[in-house]
């Protein structure tokens, strides 16, 4: 792992630690306080704007998303699934990645991925109507309302229109209007080209031991996950974020009790998780349970969550991803890495 650094907050009591390079052809350090690509931890975001939407009269959670785009899910399918199955990842529609990233087409299948198609479109500007078009024409995950559901990002891609349909702007202005500046983040945006604005770590991306060595993507275009996972933050901001949103100033405490009643939900990882309406549950036999959400980029990594209680606080960051190699069965292999990382989770949630 080159670096990693972490903000754990428990109260009014702050620690911040970092650990590792930056930049592995310079040896420049990381910091606590860098800009980072949060990946998927800009779900919450962007399901909090839907919700405020939602308490403005101007979109029902329970209604077909064909009432608001219905040339973009049509048919049957548009009267049956809803906002809050977007939301909640169990609205069947398919993940679009494999489908926009040729290398990638037989995911969840690893062994038969590769990287090639990431280098391939490092500069591709996509379009969010042709990504959604992808994942609503690829077999579905489900039916409409079934669990468990399946973890898939054009689900929030087509959050990102339903925003600019009841709101008149684009999404990335709405979340940054509602929720980002009501939050006061200072350092949290929507980035506007491949490069990260301010000091950031480079992003070493491994695709399973099959980039060796791991390959700086830290410049890359984020149209290939949008309103879904492109958010560049500190881990100071996504902390403020998160106490903000557990203490009723993002959205209200009905909202609020709505985004924590879960689903079983198979992550991207292949695993049954219990998930909310854009925040999930962290927790362990007989210790309190976390909120918040993880996310992934190309090379990039991000944990933040907080206690129901709203006082004790971890955000964590890495800049090296999927550093698992694959088994004879293609299977990713369990590496020191996940274990230092599970200690210190642990650690900084519970003491």
């Amino acid at each position: 792992m080159p670096g990693v650094f972490a903000e754990v907050r428990d109260g009014d009591r702050v620690w911040r630690g970092a650990a590792g390079v930056a930049d592995l052809a310079t040896g420049r350090p990381v910091t606590a306080g860098m800009r980072h690509r949060v990946g998927s931890v800009t779900k919450t975001f962007t399901a909090a704007a839907v919700l405020q939407q939602a308490e403005a009269g101007r979109i029902g959670l329970d209604a077909p998303i064909a009432r608001y785009l219905p040339e973009l899910v049509p048919g049957e399918r548009g009267e049956a699934i809803t906002v809050r199955m977007l939301i909640d990842h169990t609205s069947g529609l398919a993940e679009y990645l494999p489908h926009a990233y040729p290398s990638l087409k037989a995911f969840p299948v690893l062994a038969d991925t590769g990287p090639q198609s990431l280098d391939d479109h490092r500069h591709t500007r996509f379009d969010p109507l042709e990504l959604i078009r992808r994942g609503v024409s690829a077999p579905p995950a489900g039916a409409p309302g079934s669990t468990p559901g399946l973890y898939s990002n054009t689900n929030y891609l087509l959050l990102g229109q339903l925003l600019e349909r009841v709101t008149g702007t684009t999404a990335e202005r709405c979340i940054t209007r509602n929720v980002i500046e009501r939050a006061g983040l200072r350092d949290t945006a929507f980035p506007d080209d491949p490069e990260i604005d301010g000091p950031h770590a480079r992003l070493y991306e491994a695709w399973f031991g099959m980039i060796d060595p791991p390959r700086d993507y830290s410049v890359f275009d984020m149209s290939w996950t949008g309103v879904s996972a492109s958010l560049v933050s500190t881990l100071a901001d996504l902390n403020r974020f998160y106490r903000a949103l557990l203490a009723g100033e993002i959205v209200n405490p009905s909202s609020l009790e709505q985004m924590r009643r879960v689903v079983p939900v198979v992550s991207q990882e292949m695993k049954v998780i219990d998930y909310g309406l854009g925040i999930y549950p962290t927790e362990e036999p007989g210790q309190p349970v976390f909120w918040g959400h993880g996310g992934t980029v190309w090379g990039g990594g991000t944990l933040a969550v907080i206690r129901a209680d709203g006082r004790r606080q971890l955000a964590v960051a890495v800049n090296l991803q999927r550093w698992n190699p694959l088994d004879s069965s293609g299977v990713p292999q369990p590496h020191p890495i996940d274990g230092a990382l599970a200690a210190f989770h642990r650690l900084a949630m519970y003491g």
